[in-house]
């Protein structure tokens, strides 16, 4: 532990090559929370534009998990075969066709439409994030630096800016589809400059191909114990950080009887704690390390979750949400970058990504179902009881993967 602390004080200086790949991939994440939360905190206002009921909402947005899952599970075998950069770039055009879709579908009142919108975005997301996040822990690897924390407090930052912006405009009542159209077109322009930056070898492999070799990877490494237990601790805080993302607004309208209005505002507070958590990860990974601090992270997103749920106080619920925030803020990031300690780090965060983006698979549907018959304050007990049980497993983000490497010869 105390050698891993000494390597990280240091922080050794970025070449100008990695500062450019860096600064490529935050300005693409950044652009991803800036286009979504511009959705999410428009989501009342999207319901009423096609008039659907909470599980007829739950199942439009179940079109932003079957993209995810689409385009996360092929994104690795992409990635292996042409290197990071083409997912990447035909992720960003899904993610901006999508969103532009879904701005044109909710002001014609087409809740089909909408649903196919948000599958592009999902594809797009799904596709580029997992890209994104081999690229991050290649440099990572090549830079001795902590990236994937402060990579992720991109997207965070960007969903605050994001949701910043969609209360303002929330509260003049400005339409839903010009908005979202001119958050379409400030999205191009970014994805525009930063994809030719990133290099597009990163992550390939030539001598394995796509073909059933990579295939056989991507399922043997899920004999490992370790990553099992990655992939249900990613499962978990994923599902805490999606849940509030789809819900949070309409929690807070529909469960603590607030205005759309405010339910935006609460959900700019859980942007905010995101982004405040994941830009402070580095330091705390160094002193205290992946597997303390994601344990802290699963019990405090845990109590922010109980407090929304059983409070019927909206002050309190409403400060809980930092809580919620601050607690899931590391968990993505952190599993990652303990998922690319291994011998193959494109196939093991692949998968362990893949794992995560279950959550977003099965999270819109199942909590809408719930949300209609015990109400969304009771849909998010399941969100509870799977995060205080992956506090239990955080054990498997010490760097046990490196220790095998070192002695390849034990098992």
């Amino acid at each position: 532990m105390s050698a891993r602390a000494g390597q990280a004080n240091p922080r050794p200086a970025l070449s100008a090559p990695l500062r450019r790949r860096r600064g490529a991939i935050f300005v693409f994440m950044l652009t991803l929370g800036v286009g979504l939360s511009s959705f999410i905190v428009r989501t009342p206002a999207v319901r009423d534009l096609v008039h659907a009921s909470t599980a007829e909402m739950g199942l439009i947005l179940f079109g932003i998990s079957i993209g995810s899952m689409t385009g996360v599970l092929s994104s690795a075998a992409f990635v292996r075969r042409f290197g990071a950069r083409r997912p990447i770039l035909i992720g960003g055009s899904a993610f901006v066709t999508g969103l532009a879709l879904l701005a044109l579908m909710a002001g014609a009142g087409q809740g089909v439409g909408v649903f196919v919108g948000l599958v592009g975005i999902g594809l797009g997301f799904g596709l580029a994030e997992i890209a994104i996040n081999i690229e991050g822990a290649t440099i990572e690897q090549l830079s001795g630096r902590s990236i994937l924390p402060v990579l992720h407090g991109c997207y965070s930052l960007g969903s605050v800016i994001g949701s910043v912006a969609g209360i303002a405009l929330t509260a003049i009542a400005f339409p839903v589809t010009i908005h979202l159209l001119i958050v379409v077109a400030v999205a191009l322009a970014a994805l525009l400059w930063a994809i030719p930056k990133i290099p597009a070898d990163t992550g390939r492999q030539t001598d394995t191909g796509v073909g059933s070799p990579g295939i056989r990877a991507q399922l043997a490494v899920w004999r490992q114990q370790r990553v099992i237990f990655l992939g249900l601790i990613v499962l978990a805080l994923a599902l805490a950080e999606g849940a509030a993302g789809d819900w949070l607004p309409l929690i807070m309208v529909d469960g603590h009887g607030t205005t759309a209005a405010v339910g935006s505002i609460v959900f700019g507070g859980f942007a905010l704690a995101m982004t405040i958590g994941r830009f402070a990860g580095e330091p705390l990974l160094a002193r205290f390390g992946k597997a303390n601090v994601l344990r802290v992270s699963a019990l405090v997103s845990a109590v922010g979750i109980a407090l929304v749920v059983f409070s019927d106080s909206v002050l309190v619920a409403g400060l809980a949400v930092l809580l919620w925030g601050l607690g899931a803020a590391l968990g993505f990031p952190v599993t990652l970058s303990a998922a690319g300690e291994s011998d193959d780090p494109t196939t093991t965060v692949g998968a362990v990504a893949s794992a995560g983006y279950v959550a977003f698979l099965v999270g819109p549907p199942l909590l809408g179902f719930l949300g209609e018959h015990f109400g969304l304050r009771g849909a998010m007990i399941v969100v509870l009881a799977v995060v205080v049980l992956a506090s239990f497993l955080t054990s498997a983000a010490k760097p046990q993967a490196r220790q095998r490497t070192a002695a390849p010869t034990g098992p």
